[in-house]
């Protein structure tokens, strides 16, 4: 990042042509069975480090983020692994990225989207016993009229496309790199829809 920044490309081209293509190209080799999760982490650091670098520079500039998502692991749940490769595809899509950490309780989710007013409300979750909690947040967001308000993504090993659609789940996200593409998609029709 630096290097390219010496050569005097913009904060914008190197977060574009290096950074987020890049994870772009590790996205598809992960999804492809090509590259595993130890090196896509090493690549995610790598791009968590860039951004690091990158992310005042564009706050100067005023570069647009396609949009902002709130993320957390659900409560019970002290998994992270997935949500924090997912937040970083995430940014590295161009999103901005509020991550609530593990063990989130519906009040915090709302919190934060009072708070944050994102496109995308993010929901992870790792073990079979804390999944229906995703349902407890997707209720609470109809019950205070609020549901259509958000692109609602989950995802999470045990998790399926059946799971995702019985909760009322926007959709479901079997991996990192699906997540960044189907939250680039959904906002992009939203926003086209509009």
């Amino acid at each position: 990042t630096r290097i390219l920044l010496d050569r005097d490309w913009t904060a914008s081209e190197v977060l574009e042509k290096a950074l987020v293509e890049g994870m772009r190209i590790v996205g598809i080799d992960f999804r492809d069975g090509i590259l595993f999760v130890p090196e896509v982490l090493l690549a995610a650091n790598a791009m968590k480090a860039g951004m690091a670098i990158l992310r005042p520079l564009l706050a100067e500039t005023g570069a647009e983020s396609i949009g902002k998502i709130v993320i957390g692991t659900v409560k019970g749940d002290i998994h992270d692994i997935g949500k924090n490769l997912v937040g970083m595809m995430l940014e590295g899509a161009g999103f901005e990225v509020i991550d609530l950490g593990i063990n989130t309780d519906v009040e915090e989710f709302l919190n934060a989207l009072e708070e944050h007013s994102p496109d995308i409300l993010g929901m992870s979750a790792l073990l079979t016993t804390t999944m229906p909690y995703m349902k407890v947040v997707i209720d609470t967001l109809e019950e205070k009229g609020i549901r259509d308000d958000y692109i609602v993504l989950v995802g999470g090993a045990p998790l399926n496309e059946e799971f995702g659609e019985a909760i009322g789940a926007t959709a479901y996200c079997r991996d990192a790199a699906i997540a960044a593409e189907t939250a680039k998609r959904l906002v992009m029709e939203r926003r086209g829809a509009a």
